[in-house]
């Protein structure tokens, strides 16, 4: 696909890259029990398919399965990333920025190697160039929201057993 096709964002050089679709359920739990989540997270390879990218290309990131984003220890997180900054990857994909990363600091440094290696970005929504000033805002906003809402989750669940251990 060239410039300026169906995909304007999508551009020969990006093609030329593989593709890391990153596949992450934040618990075992989640693992078993949400297998529609799971499945629509590795439907995201049709996606890039569709965008022009051989089969071959696209590489599937899902060690991390059962870890949480906030966690600092995700190998195959830090393992795409250094595929990102080594200039190897056109597109990183994931069914939304949650399963990236749930904090700022993460995030924020994927955005910024993604921008200096040109290597675009997709979620569910849409696809997203991070070198584009309002792309990068809203995958910024994106990520903030992201870690708010995992904020939100801990302070419900600090809330929840406060509540239950009153006597």
């Amino acid at each position: 696909m060239k410039e300026g096709g169906l995909f304007p964002k999508v551009t020969a050089r990006h093609l030329e890259r593989i593709v890391c679709l990153y596949v992450r359920q934040s618990s075992l739990l989640q693992v078993v029990e949400n297998t529609e989540s799971t499945r629509r997270q590795y439907g995201l390879r049709e996606r890039a398919l569709a965008l022009g990218w051989r089969p071959e290309q696209i590489v599937i990131v899902d060690s991390d399965q059962g870890q949480s984003g906030a966690t600092a220890d995700r190998v195959g997180f830090q393992n795409m990333v250094t595929e990102v900054s080594m200039g190897r990857v056109g597109l990183v994909m994931g069914l939304e920025v949650s399963r990236l990363a749930r904090n700022s600091a993460d995030w924020h440094r994927l955005l910024e190697i993604c921008a200096l290696s040109d290597t675009l970005i997709l979620d569910e929504e849409g696809i997203y160039d991070p070198t584009h000033f309002n792309d990068r805002l809203l995958l910024g906003l994106k990520g903030t929201m992201s870690e708010a809402e995992l904020h939100m989750i801990r302070m419900r669940l600090q809330g929840g057993i406060v509540t239950k251990a009153k006597p």
